[in-house]
């Protein structure tokens, strides 16, 4: 069909509302990212730990995205802020790992070693945090009270990255840290 001069086909209505409002959120997201490595660099003073803690946010994002696809959900404004949710958990539980070994390298104990010291003594509060978020999900997951079906996406991409966040953390942010450390130990010894 040809449309007269100065017409044009677009989106209108409902449809770029909808459009608005996943740009929105996307962005909301990444301001989120940014805020969080603000406050945990001025926390931490310093920016190579928030970087290590940053690095478990892919880690949750694997997890939801996988747990949309075995849930045959999409990836829609109510599953974004189930994101946005998993995001907060994440770190906390990078930070509970990041922040025990940190003080464990102050008082004189090698980097390796206190990692994994803070992953053992760690481990309980955060499987606990984890599995109570996962087991308060799964009604909302398996779609259980009125308007629950709406609000399933948001509970499979927590489920899914809080799984894949809880064992990646406890393995890759150590690692990610460690590496760190000893990058910062190089710079140190070789400025001096």
């Amino acid at each position: 069909m040809e449309l007269p001069v100065d017409y044009k086909v677009g989106q209108a209505g409902v449809s770029n509302d909808m459009d608005d409002s996943f740009n929105n959120m996307t962005m909301a997201l990444g301001l989120a990212v940014a805020f969080i490595f603000m406050i945990l660099a001025a926390q931490f003073e310093s920016y190579s730990e928030p970087f290590a803690i940053m690095f478990a946010l892919p880690l949750a994002m694997i997890g939801a995205i996988m747990g949309l696809f075995l849930a045959g959900s999409e990836i829609s404004l109510v599953s974004l802020i189930g994101i946005m949710m998993l995001m907060g958990l994440v770190t906390k539980n990078a930070i509970l790992l990041i922040d025990f070994a940190k003080k464990r390298i102050n008082e004189g104990i090698p980097c390796k070693e206190a990692l994994v010291e803070a992953g053992r003594i760690r481990l309980r509060p955060i499987l606990m945090t984890s599995v109570a978020m996962v087991f308060g999900m799964l009604p909302i997951a398996f779609g259980m009270g009125p308007g629950a079906e709406s609000r399933a996406p948001m509970a499979h991409a927590i489920i899914g990255g809080v799984i894949t966040s809880t064992i990646l953390t406890m393995v890759v942010i150590p690692i990610i840290y460690d590496l760190l450390h000893q990058c910062n130990e190089r710079k140190m010894s070789s400025s001096s």
